[in-house]
């Protein structure tokens, strides 16, 4: 299974944010020392071009994070300060999902040791969101014609606002997202489906529910390719989540959602999305969760 990571994914920031930065260096090293992954399976993206983000995002904008003219109202929205280090984490971890999107269809399963930054819109980043990976490596992946129709399954507790978005005309982009309800963001825009779910939902209604759309999405569209966002922050140890997941409903999920598409033989893409445990370690390991499980199903249906 190839990842895609670079150093350069860890960007500053200033002491007490509550985004958790060092775990992409974090879960790097980890999956290294669990032996998920291995050294010469890690392959290292360059920065994103302008013409790539400039797929989904204004030329005002990427131009913006890039030479730090955001104004003080944008930057705030965003919810990271601005730097140079910031600006070259965003473009680098979009090549990161470009690169994992075309070595899912070569391999199978492929994933970013970041990514599924979906709050991201048009014209602006919002929710420690900058640019829309999975939107543009959706749009590049497209254009290339190495795809034709996308299914985006996002499990983080926050709705993907911003890729609902920028799909809402593109019938060939199934847009998923199942999400606590009365969580951030407080304006929606529709996914081609979405199931937000009460506050305080545990591990079984929440697995029934997620297995259910898949089946029914799974019945009427039929991708190419699938990006899957594992947000973890539906554990109910989550500063942000809301919801009640265990350690185990979110095992659960990862088996039941990786073994649904690779058992049909759908190219996958695994990327981060949210994820705010008490500390460091902990969503470092929940996060690993999902390449472990990948592991055991990308020896099973891909060689």
């Amino acid at each position: 299974m190839r990842i895609s990571y670079a150093a350069g994914y860890v960007a500053p920031l200033p002491d007490g944010h509550i985004f958790p930065m060092k775990k992409f260096s974090g879960l790097h090293s980890y999956l290294l020392a669990k032996n998920v992954i291995k050294e010469n399976s890690i392959i290292e993206p360059g920065m994103a071009e302008f013409s790539s983000l400039q797929t989904v995002h204004s030329s005002r904008y990427s131009t913006a994070v890039w030479d730090g003219s955001l104004t003080k109202k944008e930057i705030r929205r965003m919810g990271l300060p601005w730097s140079k280090g910031l600006a070259i984490r965003s473009r680098l971890a979009v090549q990161g999902t470009i690169n994992a999107g075309i070595m899912a269809l070569q391999d199978g399963i492929a994933g970013n040791l970041a990514g599924g930054t979906h709050h991201a819109m048009p014209d602006h980043g919002e929710g420690f969101c900058v640019y829309n990976d999975v939107a543009i490596a959706i749009k590049m992946l497209k254009q290339a014609k190495w795809v034709h129709k996308v299914l985006v399954i996002d499990c983080d507790v926050h709705q993907g606002n911003g890729t609902a978005e920028i799909f809402k005309d593109d019938d060939d982009v199934f847009t998923f997202s199942i999400h606590g309800e009365k969580n951030y963001p407080f304006i929606k825009p529709p996914s081609t489906l979405d199931v937000g779910l009460p506050d305080g939902t545990t591990d079984k209604p929440y697995l029934m529910t997620l297995e259910s759309a898949l089946q029914d999405i799974l019945s009427r569209f039929n991708p190419d390719l699938v990006f899957y966002l594992a947000g973890i922050d539906p554990l109910e140890t989550d500063h942000f989540g809301r919801l009640s997941l265990t350690l185990n409903g979110l095992i659960d999920r990862e088996h039941l959602v990786i073994e649904t598409i690779t058992q049909k033989e759908i190219p996958m893409v695994l990327l981060l999305s949210g994820g705010y445990a008490p500390t460091l370690q902990e969503t470092v390991e929940a996060h690993a969760i999902m390449f472990q499980a990948a592991k055991k199903y990308s020896n099973r249906y891909f060689h």
